[in-house]
């Protein structure tokens, strides 16, 4: 595949360099790009400053530092904070291609480890040209997502029967055998979940081809915020992640439910 300069295909471009704390956020407003991996990039929306253009839409940004790296398209009009750059296409490339050379400039993030910034060498970075993007970014069919709520109607619980419990009623609460993340790295690649002290994506940081614990139980963070997850399949564990073993027959459901319940005590 043959690549060229990315400064071939697109005019590079620093960002209007706000700061969001000292703008009003608004609901309706546009977006404020930053240099985050998550959420297209987007921090929060707000209100137009008069006199302060902002970057024009149908554009990538990319996080020059903090996040470096991360790369994405931008339908609307936004504002952007520092070390965040934007990239205007020289010739015109449709919303597709444009996703597709987000991905190309994510793939370049471990370039840029250990602190080191893209802000000298975004300009020189190969992508591929536009004759070489495959086949398949412009034919693949994408399923739109449904934004109506799967529930219609509002659910009426009877809690008059409802009392509270102790969870050492309910479960064995137990540690599990703990792996550093370069320990359980060593064991390669698998399906089984490796699970640490993370309130986010059910406390999962990888899949690795070993297991020391048995599915079907909750997992709680003693070393933070404590928050819980039910893992259904085989696990194994950073450390300070606890289990709760239920002393009853739990299923999915139940333990969906206990989880919305324990993650309610945080605070």
């Amino acid at each position: 595949m043959k690549t060229v300069p990315l400064n071939e295909i697109f005019q590079v471009k620093y960002g209007v360099n706000l700061e969001l704390s000292n703008i009003d956020k608004h609901k309706n407003g546009i977006p404020f790009i930053s240099r985050t991996e998550k959420n297209n990039g987007l921090s929060a929306k707000v209100k137009l400053i008069n006199g302060i253009r902002p970057n024009p839409a149908h554009t990538i940004s990319v996080a020059g530092g903090g996040s470096v790296m991360s790369s994405f398209y931008q339908e609307r009009e936004y504002y952007s904070g520092r070390d965040l750059y934007y990239l205007k296409p020289i010739m015109k490339l449709t919303k597709r291609q444009m996703h597709y050379y987000c991905m190309c400039l994510s793939a370049n993030k471990y370039k840029y480890s250990y602190g080191r910034q893209a802000n000298k060498t975004l300009n020189d970075l190969l992508v591929p040209l536009i004759e070489n993007i495959p086949s398949w970014v412009n034919a693949v069919k994408i399923k739109q997502p449904n934004k109506k709520s799967a529930i219609n109607k509002k659910l009426e619980l009877n809690i008059d029967a409802w009392h509270y419990f102790r969870v050492g009623d309910l479960f064995d609460v137990v540690g599990s055998k703990s792996f550093t993340k370069t320990q359980i790295s060593a064991k390669g690649v698998g399906k089984y979940p490796y699970v640490v002290t993370s309130s986010e994506n059910n406390g999962i940081q990888g899949f690795y081809n070993h297991y020391t614990e048995d599915g079907n139980i909750l997992t709680i963070d003693s070393a933070t915020i404590g928050s819980c997850f039910y893992q259904c399949l085989e696990f194994s564990a950073s450390d300070h992640v606890e289990k709760l073993v239920p002393n009853f027959k739990l299923n999915k459901y139940i333990a969906l439910f206990l989880t919305t319940i324990l993650n309610l005590e945080k605070y």
